[in-house]
């Protein structure tokens, strides 16, 4: 048997490739306009300091991680015991969008990612907790609702 807080699902939300080219080019756009107008020592420090800010900007962005346990859900920082949970769904993409956004109640608690399409909605049905349902973005919807319903059952 697994210890009781073993992870039986674990996803970082890490944001694509294409976003840190973004970052690269605005990088290089930055150091260009500095490069023409400024001596290049100052136009390379603008373009480090900025590169530094946007390459911690998207780490940071990108480090949420969704996690079932024996124990728990956890998504980002937030938590919220098993106990606690009711009803999983996995959603679509165009689910996704209805309930988060016309849909969506503003009690909900929302980890969502732009570039995530997919999502899991967990009903929480402790009694002393205004919050709904929790809207937890996936790439992997199906095996999230999945690992949760398994814990859920048990």
């Amino acid at each position: 048997m697994a210890p009781t807080g073993a992870s039986s699902y674990e996803e970082r939300l890490l944001v694509p490739a294409g976003w840190w080219l973004a970052g690269a080019v605005l990088t290089l756009s930055l150091w260009w306009t500095f490069v023409l107008a400024t001596p290049g020592w100052f136009a390379l420090s603008a373009a480090v300091v900025a590169g530094a800010a946007i390459s911690a900007g998207l780490w940071q962005y990108g480090r949420a991680t969704v996690e079932v346990t024996n124990l728990h859900l956890r998504a980002g920082a937030a938590r919220v015991p098993l106990s606690c949970c009711g009803e999983v769904e996995a959603l679509d993409a165009e689910q996704t969008r209805a309930l988060h956004g016309p849909q969506a109640d503003a009690r909900a608690f929302f980890l969502i990612r732009p570039y995530i399409a997919t999502s899991v909605r967990v009903e929480i049905t402790d009694p002393q907790d205004p919050t709904p349902y929790w809207l937890v973005g996936s790439r992997h919807a199906e095996d999230l609702a999945s690992a949760l319903a398994a814990r859920l059952s048990r």
